[in-house]
């Protein structure tokens, strides 16, 4: 059997969308899709179950159990790279652009929602609970793994900058586009991720006019560097050193 237009125009809008959603995101062909969505009264993530629990042919090619960029882009195609960070923070995928079946479908069940619709409107509360210290704190630790290419242990360069600036327009860090100016007029490596850890404690516990900054302090050389460049270009006035300190 060959599905045909026949078919199609019986279905709903709706349940059309879920038919084109699950054949870009699992590869299946249209006939398999209707068959698992029917089975499954609809709900996509049970028509994944519905899917994966069948014997897939086999391959060699270790993504063959990935949604990868092809199904992202579908799944995802109107949401801000901000928000695709925070989809994959929930659903604890390894990689940028990828998810396992395990992620996707366990981040589905953990979030509450059973459809791609309900998921896009779960983003605003994800954003929203991102006000929360300790959740920014756990999410940016998670965006340097996320980020960085596979095998890598550091992250590029043009990457973190990337990654910093969509961080701090979230949680506002006066000084990160100073940070991100020195990185390339001082540093111009890649990033440690001993660096973006302390670069996220630096700008929690020192003010933006660095007048409770340390410098006997247990900060990284980079981060000492970066106080003398913004004394050298006359960001901040070096008459805010605690009192009793000089240079």
């Amino acid at each position: 059997y060959d599905p045909s237009p026949l078919w199609q125009h019986k279905l709903s809008r709706t349940n059309r969308d879920k038919l084109q959603q699950y054949v870009s995101i699992t590869g299946a062909s249209e006939k398999s899709a209707l068959q698992a969505l029917k089975a499954s009264d609809w709900q996509i993530e049970a028509a994944f179950d519905v899917f994966y629990s069948q014997p897939q042919p086999k391959s060699n090619d270790p993504y063959s159990d990935m949604i990868l960029a092809e199904g992202v882009s579908v799944l995802c195609s109107d949401l801000q790279v901000f928000d695709l960070l925070v989809l994959s923070w929930h659903m604890n995928a390894a990689t940028a652009c990828e998810f396992s079946r395990e992620e996707f479908v366990g981040g589905l069940q953990a979030l509450g929602v059973d459809s791609i619709g309900k998921l896009q409107e779960k983003l605003a509360f994800m954003r929203s609970e991102l006000k929360d210290e300790q959740k920014f704190y756990d999410i940016y630790s998670f965006a340097f793994g996320w980020a960085k290419e596979k095998g890598q242990k550091s992250l590029a360069l043009d990457t973190a900058i990337g990654m910093w600036q969509l961080l701090f327009a979230e949680k506002e860090w006066p000084l990160v586009n100073h940070w991100c100016d020195f990185l390339q007029d001082r540093h111009n490596k890649a990033i440690s991720k001993d660096t973006w850890a302390q670069l996220l404690e630096f700008a929690r516990t020192v003010n933006p006019m660095l007048s409770n900054y340390d410098a006997e302090g247990a900060w990284p050389y980079l981060i000492d560097e970066f106080v003398e460049y913004l004394y050298d270009k006359s960001v901040v006035d070096k008459s805010n050193l605690p009192s009793g300190r000089s240079e």
